[in-house]
């Protein structure tokens, strides 16, 4: 009995519901029971569909007639290209990446007191994310690996052209390599200010060297995860770049001004969903206790003991099975994809192959992936993010105050729990519910009628009702666990 107390107690210490990164330290209990917030999700995609089923009519194919405008010309990009912004934000972006290296080579080690750990992981590569979504890809300006790629070129005239055509078989591939080993690093590496000036040198040959090889465009177009990853992201903004000219168009336009080309970029945008899915789920009480109570009996014949008792040897194998598991959560949605996509060329007949299919409504889960990331990782930006202010007057955590600002903003925001809950239900919501739009206005232009359009949208809305209820699920695990 003692040793099961023993065990349960330790069990208890090591499960992440006991130190949830996402909560805010106190149990929440959910107004309603969570199968209403489901039933009520459906019903209002059921609702969203009927809607836009009936009063949707098919586009007309004419680039003229889409809303939107030039604003290259206006007064107040004239006044930014006066002030020359862009050059400023290439200095910036290179002089913080500059700075993250430093800081967390020499710095304090201590990730609340260093500027690279809150300047890389929340304002970089969630808010401005997020911004992205906003005002375009201005990344693919500002990138300061593409920033020192191009000042390498003045120097070495040829180096940015590359020495070999890039394989075209090789398509999205490297990007999608890079960002699953961005999230491993990410979920499975203790990150210390030192690891990710380590990460951030290793990458920045690697983007350096990746150049030489096969140019910049080809580079940054299919290798580097992060242009990729924000690329697809500013498909949603209402500002859009091309050939040094900026114009505005409605909000997720963008995505369905073209379609996936290739297997490997649908898997790209299947994982921006399934790795924060992931995310999610491995932090869960449910997900933790699956393997180390080995309900099943696999693992206590090896050990010869509970295999919580055996934590430090089965820690790199509990590892190894999250990771596979990490790696098979695109497969595992696109399978689902594919099988909904497949029972709506089943229903309407349609001549298009199912990779065609498949391509075509790739984009239209890029607003599902989007508030994903915002309803798992917002608050973040408050509850460290807004310590950036107090950082930049001491970045190297060394108690500096070089602008006078080192003691603001150090306590975090903390908002209700409850309004952080239905910020997250809402979020998840309108997400579906602009995927549902964008999906049919796709199916109308893929199918040659209206009446097959709507009907091929059938199994899509059972496959956005089965992503809802999934993220649900996996947001109220940390509330409501006890």
């Amino acid at each position: 009995m003692a040793s099961k107390s023993k065990t349960l107690l330790l069990l208890g210490a090591l499960s992440p519901s006991a130190v949830q990164a996402h909560s805010f330290g106190k149990l929440y209990n959910l107004p309603v029971p969570l199968w209403m917030y489901v039933y009520g999700a459906a019903a209002a995609l059921l609702l969203s569909f009927l809607i836009v089923g009936y009063f949707l009519q098919a586009p007309k194919h004419s680039d003229a007639a889409a809303p939107g405008g030039d604003l290259t010309q206006s007064k107040f990009m004239r006044a930014l290209r006066r002030i020359k912004l862009l050059s400023a934000l290439k200095f910036f972006s290179v002089f913080m990446l500059g700075l993250c290296i430093v800081t967390g080579l020499f710095g304090s080690q201590d990730p609340y007191r260093n500027i690279n750990m809150t300047f890389f992981w929340v304002i970089f590569m969630l808010g401005f994310s997020y911004i992205t979504a906003l005002i375009g890809d201005l990344y693919s300006v500002i990138n300061p690996w593409r920033v020192m790629a191009e000042a390498l070129g003045k120097v070495f005239k040829r180096y940015t052209q590359g020495l070999w055509r890039y394989p075209a078989l090789l398509a999205y591939w490297p990007a999608l390599a890079l960002y699953a080993g961005f999230i491993w690093i990410e979920l499975f590496m203790f990150n210390r200010p030192s690891s990710l000036a380590k990460m951030l040198l290793i990458y920045s040959a690697i983007n350096l060297l990746g150049v030489w090889l096969i140019g910049t465009q080809a580079w940054f177009r299919y290798c580097e995860f992060m242009s990729v990853f924000l690329r697809l992201t500013a498909k949603m903004s209402p500002l859009h770049y091309e050939e040094g000219r900026l114009r505005w168009r409605l909000p997720f336009a963008g995505l369905l001004e073209e379609r996936a080309e290739h297997w490997s970029l649908l898997i790209f945008v299947l994982f921006m969903l399934s790795s924060t899915a992931f995310d999610g789920l491995h932090a869960t009480k449910s997900w933790f206790m699956l393997f180390w109570t080995d309900p099943y009996g696999l693992l206590a014949p090896w050990v010869k003991t509970v295999p919580i008792a055996s934590y430090a040897i089965l820690r790199p194998y509990y590892v190894a099975y999250e990771t596979l598991w990490l790696l098979l959560s695109p497969l595992i949605y696109l399978a689902f994809y594919l099988l909904f996509i497949g029972l709506a060329k089943l229903i309407t007949g349609s001549k298009l192959s199912l990779r065609e299919l498949a391509l075509s409504f790739a984009f239209s889960l890029l607003p599902i992936a989007l508030v994903y990331n915002m309803t798992h990782y917002y608050t973040l930006l408050l509850t460290q993010g807004v310590q950036i202010i107090s950082l930049f007057s001491d970045p190297f955590g060394m108690g500096w105050n070089l602008f006078g600002t080192a003691g603001r903003y150090r306590a975090p925001i903390l908002p209700a729990m409850g309004l952080v809950w239905h910020s997250q239900v809402g979020l998840i919501l309108f997400g579906h519910i602009v995927s549902v739009y964008l999906a049919h206005v796709e199916a109308l232009k893929v199918f040659p009628t209206r009446g097959k359009a709507v009907l091929s949208q059938i199994p899509m809305l059972f496959l956005m009702v089965v992503f809802t209820a999934a993220g649900l699920w996996i947001l109220a695990q940390p509330i409501t666990a006890g």
